[in-house]
């Protein structure tokens, strides 16, 4: 029974020492990513808010020239862009004011599904109405946003395109 013992105290001493190793290894390597997410880049607040601003330009031209399938998309986007900062900037007393944008884009995104101009155009202005309410909530209300009278951005026809594929006939030449 004593061989057993010696080599099997053996193999637990050897264990616990490889054990420790693990587990100061593991948490260098813990260290050191935490180290990289401190690093990594993350869009300022004012960057994400532009990119907002930027969309809701977008979504204007695409609903009043009907393009359904940019307005849906330009909307899903906005959606994203506040879910970044709700996700990057949790604790900034403005994202807890982010809400109040919820059922603005909810009617928009109803417009766009029904393919409804005029509703469109009535929840857009509800939308922008909930961004300045947002402003002026957060003493930020020297930023004031109206719908847009021409687009951002000159190189993006928001009409919408319609794809025709003509079958190629064979030449009989």
């Amino acid at each position: 029974m004593r061989k057993l013992l010696a080599p099997m105290a053996l193999v637990l001493l050897l264990s616990a020492c490889n054990s420790s190793k693990s587990t100061e290894a593991l948490e260098k390597q813990i260290q050191s990513l935490q180290r990289e997410l401190e690093n990594t880049y993350k869009p300022g607040f004012g960057d994400l808010m532009g990119s907002i601003q930027i969309r809701h330009d977008k979504l204007w031209f695409a609903g009043v020239n009907q393009n359904w399938d940019l307005a849906d998309f330009a909307v899903h986007e906005l959606e994203e862009v506040f879910e970044d900062i709700e996700t990057i900037y949790p604790d900034r007393e403005e994202s807890k004011f982010l809400p109040m944008i919820k059922p603005g884009l909810q009617a928009v995104k109803q417009a766009i599904d029904n393919k409804d101009k005029e509703a469109f155009e009535k929840s857009y202005v509800g939308l922008t109405n909930a961004c300045n309410s947002c402003h002026q909530v957060t003493k930020m209300d020297f930023i004031h946003i109206i719908t847009p009278t021409t687009p951002a951005f000159s190189n993006q026809d928001f009409k919408q395109m319609v794809t025709q594929i003509k079958a190629s006939a064979p030449s009989s030449n």
